[in-house]
């Protein structure tokens, strides 16, 4: 089923310099971090001045959507999914 939500989440991330990559590898939330096995899609869009990063993610057992606001550097969560129809 598929949640959607607007959570502060915790996100470790890692930045590759040799190729210029940004990805999450784990992801803090409600209590309980969740390494992060597959990244799926990642784009960016501007509200006004502030760019925004959304990648999507998934651990062993969720789906997450996550957004990062580039002006304040805090992540939020969009939406979270067990995969399981509703």
């Amino acid at each position: 089923m598929i949640h959607k939500l607007n959570a502060p989440v915790s996100v470790k991330l890692i930045y590759d310099h040799k190729s210029h990559t940004v990805f999450p590898q784990e992801v803090g939330w409600e209590g309980r971090v969740y390494p992060i096995i597959k990244i799926g899609l990642h784009h960016t869009f501007r509200t006004g001045r502030t760019l925004y990063h959304v990648f999507s993610v998934a651990s062993k057992t969720l789906f997450f959507r996550l957004v990062l606001d580039t002006d304040t550097l805090h992540w939020r969560l969009e939406e979270a999914s067990d995969g399981l129809p509703d």
